[in-house]
């Protein structure tokens, strides 16, 4: 066996063997014309950057250079490094890797971020605490989701869409709990909310909106105040309880689809959204979008039980 000594001059032999017969442009992605990140080969024996070999397939299933079909490639969905490409650039360019792999950190840093540039889904709308199943097959939300998961922030923001705007002054931060990629490229991902925010500049990243964003909160009441909104709360959870069991076929499918109406909480001003059965209702009830997210907007939980209450003496009021 070599000691450390005959070790480190063998390596540094092969660093110039290696140094002397190639160039940097040789180990260059053909698609970023980068230094390879996390190198991975094609079964048709193409190499590309594993990021820009998924934004490709994010497109179409095929090799970017041969066109040959990857689609068993893509149903795997798992992408092998390529070692000996990692090894090589190790051992001839360090120094540009070490700098490559700075370059993807600090990408990443930044997307995840998480009121600076958020990623911003325009599809539908979605409430604090209340899951939120979703079909992605568009290229640039396929990006999207799988840049929340890379950068470890695994959340996004969910606005509807409105008229003269690209999407809404409000919306709601949504989180992936799993992901189930199918073999064409498009995925089921199964979200749930979590804080309301109000979009304080939008932009746009690689083809899907983005915003800066600040937190919404609920306005917190004490004393004489606090006392009548629990019995605001208490009588219109009742009126929910209600209508929950008035038994028509709707609120019957409704109660499959979304599951039964959440426990009341103890303590009604804990979360900063308010009470997570007061979105499940807001999220059943046959109210339109732009009333909804006048609901959903207030930051007096008042207000909102007022108005639920009112809705629903309306509803338990109609004949079956």
């Amino acid at each position: 066996p070599l000691g450390n000594e005959e070790e480190t001059a063998a390596a540094k032999c092969t660093q110039l063997c290696l140094g002397d017969s190639l160039s940097i442009s040789d180990l260059e992605c053909s698609l970023c014309i980068r230094l390879f990140f996390e190198p991975v080969t094609t079964p048709c024996g193409h190499t590309f950057c594993k990021e820009c070999l998924e934004r490709c397939l994010d497109h179409r299933p095929n090799c970017p250079l041969c066109k040959q079909s990857l689609r068993e490639y893509l149903k795997a969905g798992r992408y092998n490094p390529t070692v000996l490409l990692q090894d090589i650039m190790l051992a001839t360019f360090p120094t540009q890797l070490a700098e490559r792999r700075e370059l993807h950190r600090a990408e990443m840093a930044e997307l995840s971020n998480l009121t600076k540039n958020i990623p911003i889904f325009v599809c539908t709308m979605s409430f604090p605490g209340i899951p939120c199943p979703l079909h992605v097959f568009e290229p640039r939300y396929r990006l999207m989701i799988r840049r929340c998961q890379e950068s470890g922030s695994r959340r996004f923001g969910m606005c509807i869409y409105e008229n003269g705007k690209s999407f809404a002054d409000y919306g709601c931060m949504l989180e992936i709990r799993q992901v189930e990629l199918l073999a064409d490229g498009r995925s089921l991902v199964d979200t749930i909310g979590r804080q309301r925010f109000r979009v304080l500049s939008r932009g746009h990243r690689d083809g899907y909106h983005t915003a800066d964003i600040e937190y919404l909160e609920d306005k917190k009441v004490s004393g004489e105040e606090l006392q009548e909104l629990q019995c605001l709360h208490e009588s219109t959870y009742r009126l929910a309880q209600r209508f929950c069991e008035h038994g028509d076929l709707t609120s019957r499918h409704i109660l499959m689809q979304h599951g039964p109406l959440p426990e009341k909480e103890e303590d009604i001003q804990a979360s900063a959204d308010g009470p997570t059965w007061c979105w499940w209702l807001i999220s059943i009830l046959p109210l339109d979008p732009s009333y909804q997210l006048s609901l959903f907007s207030s930051t007096s939980l008042r207000a909102r039980l007022s108005q639920l209450q009112r809705i629903l003496t309306a509803l338990l009021q109609q004949p079956p």
